[in-house]
């Protein structure tokens, strides 16, 4: 599974999304343009000192991610791409999801973009809210889809008796710029 964030626009809701990427093993898109830079210290702090258990890619636009992922899985990428949004879909709690999924987030003040919505429309998810509540905080509705998706899709979820084992590189002074990966 795939964690997509698409012109996300605030460091600490993409922090948080890196910090859940570590802890779930999953990796983290960020599709260009982004509303900060890989080295603004929100970004770090959010995530803390688990950045060197990030594997973080950066594109330069929605065709080349498409063009990253596609050869990943046996399924078609149209197959694969679950677009998360507050407007309309299937419910979360509804929704099949499968181990190869790419998980797609909206930037913070916009969502998705219209095209995009309108070219997958078959593949939008929404998480039930209350009609007074326009949308949830990107960083919950990562979370939220995340281990929704993976229990779902019958994903094994990491084991955890509550003990804490830094990752080697913890002590360093890693940024997001240092492990961030640019794609073709």
């Amino acid at each position: 599974m795939e964690l997509v964030l698409v012109h996300p626009e605030i460091p600490h809701n993409s922090g948080c999304a890196a910090r859940l990427s570590a802890a779930l093993g999953l990796r983290l898109h960020l599709v260009e343009p982004l509303g900060f830079s890989l080295e603004d210290r929100y970004l770090k702090r959010a995530g803390l000192d688990y950045w060197p258990a990030v594997e973080l890619v950066v594109h330069r636009d929605w065709a080349a991610l498409v063009a990253a992922l596609a050869p990943g899985s046996a399924r078609p990428f149209d197959e694969r791409v679950r677009l998360f949004t507050a407007r309309g879909g299937v419910s979360l709690f509804g929704a099949p999801f499968e181990a190869d999924d790419v998980l797609v987030f909206g930037s913070e003040s916009k969502g998705l973009p219209a095209e995009l919505l309108a070219r997958h429309s078959a593949r939008r998810v929404y998480i039930p809210i209350r009609p007074c509540v326009r949308s949830l905080n990107l960083a919950n509705a990562v979370s939220i889809a995340a281990y929704t998706a993976l229990f779902a899709a019958g994903c094994a979820l990491p084991e955890n008796d509550g003990a804490y084992a830094p990752d080697a590189r913890a002590d360093e002074d890693v940024w997001p710029a240092d492990v961030a990966r640019r794609a073709p």
